[in-house]
């Protein structure tokens, strides 16, 4: 369980095709990190198989690659990270699984003074369970929705904070997100759809 509150970001520094799906190298700030823990990479719970000084090492399955960027990604490029909460630590965000819905797209950004609003349009699973002022993952940063402009397109905004410590900053119109809708709202959605129908 993660909480959408991205503490470092990390630098792909290799990815090689296997059998199972993919690895990915990651050169990262963080000290003492364990065998099996896990790692939100771009909001994806993801397992350390392997560690070094400044790095460590995650597998993707075919499964998470089907429905994630993570085959477009090369050396040199940027991700979000977060380490698993633990007992005790502040929930900064919201209660964020890692496990990725999907792909959104940028439709639109507008800069304005104090923040940049961006539109996306998200897959259909996701635009059901948001709401506005409610929670949604992208890349793993824990934002806010802040309308539903159209049915399967949500607006967001990012503040200065967001657009300089996170890789947020680099989204333009057509830039392609990791999604995770709410997991409140996927289980109101869960126990409401049977008894709609």
């Amino acid at each position: 369980m993660f909480t959408g509150i991205v503490t470092a970001i990390g630098r792909v520094k290799s990815t090689t095709r296997t059998r199972e799906g993919m690895t990915l190298a990651i050169a990262v700030p963080w000290r003492r990190l364990a065998l099996g823990e896990s790692i939100a990479v771009d909001g994806v719970c993801l397992t350390v198989v392997q560690k070094g000084k400044g790095w460590f090492k995650v597998q993707v399955v075919d499964t998470s690659l089907d429905r994630t960027r993570f085959r477009d990604y090369g050396a040199g490029d940027r991700v979000n990270l977060e380490r698993a909460l633990q007992v005790g630590d502040r929930l900064g965000g919201h209660l964020v699984q890692g496990h990725v819905d999907g792909i959104a797209r940028v439709a639109r950004v507008v800069n304005r003074k104090d923040a940049r609003v961006l539109d996306l349009v998200v897959p259909a699973e996701v635009a059901r369970v948001s709401v506005p002022l409610g929670s949604i993952t992208l890349d793993g940063v824990s934002l806010t929705v802040v309308e539903k402009p159209g049915r399967t397109t949500i607006r967001i905004s990012l503040i200065p904070f967001t657009l300089q410590h996170t890789t947020l900053g680099r989204l333009r119109a057509g830039s392609r997100v990791h999604v995770e809708g709410d997991i409140i709202g996927k289980y109101v959605e869960g126990l409401l759809t049977p008894r709609a129908s």
